[in-house]
């Protein structure tokens, strides 16, 4: 485990990953995964109680490049990057073999998570689908999650992915944890990739951490605050750990 700035963080790779995530789901019990980035590392820097959220996840993944370098520069030799869209890939390519009923919670219209399960059959025929659910944007009713959580429960559901977006996915997957029977992982954008309704960036970029200039240009209006503010900052104070030892609780 490695502390990049304020947020745990675990030294893995993808096999591991997924193999902790199938281990989780066979006790039948909630668990939740975090795929961290930047944007996720500031927002628990920001707030302690988003913190408490992600540090006590059961798995939190380096899926941007940035915070796996972080984890090589802070002596984690062995430290790999792993994404949040692969981790998911390689979970629902191995549904059936390892019998893994597969849910999804999220996505920005039932059209859209319509495409995303289609788009996934096709590409893994073995793949066991029992739920998907896109829900309003507004908060659910107190009897609107109640159903929610008894169809994930009633259906089976061994491994829910969560694609609501960070903060909210990660604050929702800590809420539903003692609720629900299942290994929740939060994927932010991986339906929206899985649908087409947006790009990936070309490999070389994500290989040399330029993702996120990718996606800004894709969606300036969207993330340009985001990056603007969120970028910078985690320099200065990873910099401040790294080289000056710094802590941040």
């Amino acid at each position: 485990m490695a502390k990049v700035v304020s947020m745990r963080t675990d030294v893995t790779t993808l096999s591991s990953s997924v193999g902790t995530v199938i281990d989780l789901s066979r006790y039948k019990r909630g668990a939740y995964v975090c795929v961290s980035n930047v944007h996720m590392c500031m927002e628990t820097f920001d707030d302690q109680s988003f913190r408490s959220v992600v540090n006590s996840a059961d798995l939190v993944i380096p899926d941007g490049r940035p915070i796996s370098w972080a984890q090589k520069l802070l002596g984690y030799s062995n430290a790999e990057q792993v994404r949040g869209q692969d981790i998911m890939n390689e979970i629902c390519r191995l549904s059936g073999k390892e019998s893994l009923t597969i849910g999804f919670y999220g996505g920005e219209s039932d059209e859209v998570l319509a495409q995303v399960v289609s788009n996934l059959e096709s590409t893994f025929p073995d793949i066991k689908i029992a739920y998907t659910y896109s829900p309003p944007f507004r908060p659910l009713t107190s009897d609107e999650d109640e159903q929610v959580v008894k169809e994930i429960n009633d259906l089976g559901v061994d491994v829910l992915f969560v694609g609501i977006g960070c903060p909210k996915q990660e604050r929702w997957m800590a809420e539903h944890k003692d609720r629900v029977q299942c290994v929740m992982l939060g994927v932010g954008a991986a339906f929206d990739f899985i649908s087409g309704s947006k790009k990936h960036a070309p490999r070389w970029m994500q290989k040399v951490g330029l993702e996120w200039l990718f996606r800004l240009v894709s969606e300036p209006r969207r993330l340009w605050k985001r990056y603007l503010k969120q970028n910078p900052r985690f320099v200065y104070y990873f910099v401040q750990q790294w080289l000056f030892g710094r802590k941040f609780d």
